[in-house]
């Protein structure tokens, strides 16, 4: 076997492995049917568990270890935030934000956003 066939192999799992974690990270963003709620009184309106929202407003204050108060112009809702979907970015209550994520109905007072990523629009 040739001496440089290993590190031949070596980059070509390499490659496959890189592919496979942005082919994972991809995700569909043309024309849908699926209404996505752009408020947060479209949210608190009409509440359906596992339902994807974008919302951008501001982070109010901090209510426990990964709970936040959310508003946007039409009202105030909790959210969750992991301390990675944060990447690092300091954010003051009166940086507004983008938020994706999920609304969580079960088990829980009133709905809220499992946030999935978040983004700085404007510090």
């Amino acid at each position: 076997m040739p001496v440089h066939a290993t590190p031949l192999r070596a980059l070509c799992a390499a490659t496959l492995l890189v592919a496979s974690l942005t082919a994972a990270q991809a995700q569909y963003v043309g024309p849908s049917t699926v209404k996505t709620p752009g408020t947060v009184a479209e949210v608190l309106k009409a509440p359906v568990d596992d339902q994807e929202v974008v919302l951008r407003g501001r982070i109010l204050e901090k209510l426990s270890k990964d709970k936040y108060r959310f508003a946007d112009s039409s009202g105030e809702i909790r959210v969750e935030i992991d301390l990675k979907d944060f990447r690092g970015q300091t954010i003051s209550d009166s940086t507004v934000v983008e938020i994706r994520g999920e609304v969580e109905t079960s088990f829980v007072k009133s709905p809220e956003i499992d946030v999935k990523h978040l983004t700085v629009v404007k510090q």
